[in-house]
Parts: C-alpha cells; structure tokens; sequence
C-alpha cells in the first residue's frame, strides 16, 4: 500500500466531507429512494433511477475518500524547517513571461484546487519547484508551453 502525502488541513477536510456523505447525504438518499418507491413501478420511476444512481456515486465518493485516509502520510506544514520548496510549502512566484505574481500551495493530489491556490504534488509546477530556493528560476514543463518562474518566497504555514 503506497503513502500518500497529505496536509494536515487537508485530511481534516477529507474527514469532514466523509462525515457530511456517511451521515446526512446517505439519510438524503434513503429517503428520496423510499419516496420514489412508493410511486409504483420501478421500471419506468426516473426518480427511483436518478436516487439509485446518487447513491451509487455517494458510495462510491465514501470509498475513494477512506481509501485516500487509510494512505495518507498526513504532514503538518507548521512544522517544517526548511529553506528549500518541500511537501506543504507555500511559494510566492513571479511568471517571468508575465510579470504577474502567483502564490500556490504544494498538496496531496486529493486536496488539489487551482482556485485556491493548491497545487497537487505531481503538477508540472511542484515537481519544478520541489528542491528550489528563493530566489531560484524554476522552468515548468507545462501543456501550453515552457513557463519560467522565480521564487520570491517560500513558508510554511
């Protein structure tokens, strides 16, 4: 069984979500199977199929995720030392072709979102930062071409 890394704030998230789907979305389902049961034939019900299908995916979600939790090597960033971009850290960067400055967050690939600023381990962008220092240029392979960055910061937070 292959160690995931993962954040503390991510496994914390991981649990929460699991609770929400064990818990009330199961509830939810039960009842909106039941309800659609009592509308008669169940061959021809979209809505005993579409609850069926909700559950098939709940399921599937609280088994993915316990999976995820049962791998995970949970990491608290707080408690990293280190002057070079590792597992957690937080760097500040600036797109050289851009001029823009980014910040992301290096995760676990469960805990990924862009719009956060969170970046999964195996992105083109952590595996060229992972190693660096501030001040570094880090080349990224990416799909729409080669991007160049330098470090401006790095933390762990």
């Amino acid at each position: 069984m292959e160690r995931v890394p993962m954040t503390k704030h991510g496994a914390e998230a991981l649990r929460e979500e699991l609770k929400y789907l064990k818990t009330t979305k199961r509830s939810q389902i039960v009842e909106a199977i039941s309800t659609a049961r009592a509308h008669g034939d169940l061959s021809e019900n979209a809505e005993y199929h579409a609850a069926k299908e909700d559950q098939s995916f709940n399921e599937g979600r609280i088994k993915q995720i316990e999976d995820s939790l049962a791998r995970a090597h949970i990491i608290d960033p707080t408690t990293i030392d280190a002057e070079k971009v590792v597992f957690g850290a937080t760097v500040e960067l600036i797109d050289m072709d851009s001029g823009t400055e980014v910040t992301y967050q290096i995760v676990g690939v469960d805990e990924a979102d862009l719009e956060q600023g969170k970046i999964s381990i195996t992105s083109p962008i952590a595996r060229a930062l992972i190693g660096r220092e501030e001040g570094d240029m880090a080349v990224v392979q990416a799909p729409g071409g080669e991007r160049e960055y330098e470090i401006q910061s790095i933390r762990y937070a």
